[in-house]
């Protein structure tokens, strides 16, 4: 049989009309400015975060041994002893507590220091607390105190560093340990700190002291670390390698030795990386 006209008509007719495809590609396409304000973006984002979030430290010296090594990689919190603003709320601000792992500002820095130099300790005591070391033991309001994760002291007369010292071992009974580290400030000031035997911390102040008590110049030398020099706590490793201490830090490595350094750690990347220690947390 023969398909009328009529027939194809009506196909024609039901057909949907498909909308031409757009072939013009200049909306999708970023311009150069809008490229660049987006990177820009991106930057002050990070930047922001890495300045007044989070930041990353490297440990340069064994003096907070066990718990940070040298070569360590840490990841700082800056939020949590910030002082609280309104314009974030939700953010969870706290006082530091006993026991915490700070990063801070050194206070009554000595001659030779460099300007603002950052140091880790832990918090060994809060205002109104009252310390003192016998024998590198340390004794927190007249309670004798178990840390595990301070290095008991091993006196060794052989070693300068580990032999026993009474001004820094029995302190404050003999006053700052008699060093080139020892502020003069500190020197003149503590005496007016010490009841009965005891070093009392006062009001916004805090103290605090290496794990690592032989190997650590810390508040027995320069005293008191100020609330408003505590810039925030250690979280986490995200990075832990073989480092030598002398490198570590150094102002004084020439431009050859740190390029040096530099081809060095990619070298022995996988080989000197402490892969346990990766990610591991700060306590």
């Amino acid at each position: 049989m023969a398909v009328t006209d009529e027939h194809k008509d009506d196909a024609a007719i039901t057909k949907p009309e498909v909308a031409p495809e757009p072939t013009s590609q200049t909306d999708q396409t970023e311009t150069p400015l809008e490229a660049l304000s987006s990177i820009c973006g991106v930057l002050a984002v990070g930047l922001f975060v890495m300045t007044f979030v989070f930041q990353n430290f490297v440990i340069p010296s064994g003096s907070m041994e066990k718990t940070l090594l040298v070569g360590d990689h840490v990841v700082v919190d800056r939020i949590s002893f910030a002082p609280p603003s309104k314009w974030a709320p939700f953010v969870h601000y706290r006082e530091p507590h006993r026991g915490d792992v700070i990063v801070f500002f050194k206070p009554n820095p000595v001659p030779s220091d460099p300007p603002d130099i950052v140091l880790v300790k832990r918090l060994i005591a809060v205002p109104g607390d009252r310390l003192h070391l016998e024998h590198g033991v340390l004794y927190l309001n007249g309670v004798k105190q178990n840390e595990p994760y301070a290095a008991m002291p091993h006196f060794d007369p052989a070693d300068s560093e580990s032999a026993y010292d009474p001004a820094r071992d029995d302190f404050p009974s003999l006053g700052p340990p008699p060093s080139s580290l020892t502020t003069a400030l500190w020197t003149e000031d503590w005496q007016s700190h010490v009841v009965n035997g005891d070093l009392v911390v006062p009001p916004g102040r805090f103290f605090a002291m290496g794990d690592n008590r032989t190997h650590s110049a810390d508040g027995r030398f320069w005293g008191f670390v100020p609330r408003e020099n505590i810039l925030g706590r250690p979280l986490f490793n995200y990075w832990s390698y073989e480092a030598n201490p002398e490198e570590m830090d150094n102002p004084d490595l020439t431009m050859g030795q740190r390029v040096g350094s530099f081809f060095s750690t990619a070298l022995h990347f996988f080989d000197k990386t402490r892969w346990k220690r990766t990610l591991h947390l700060i306590q």
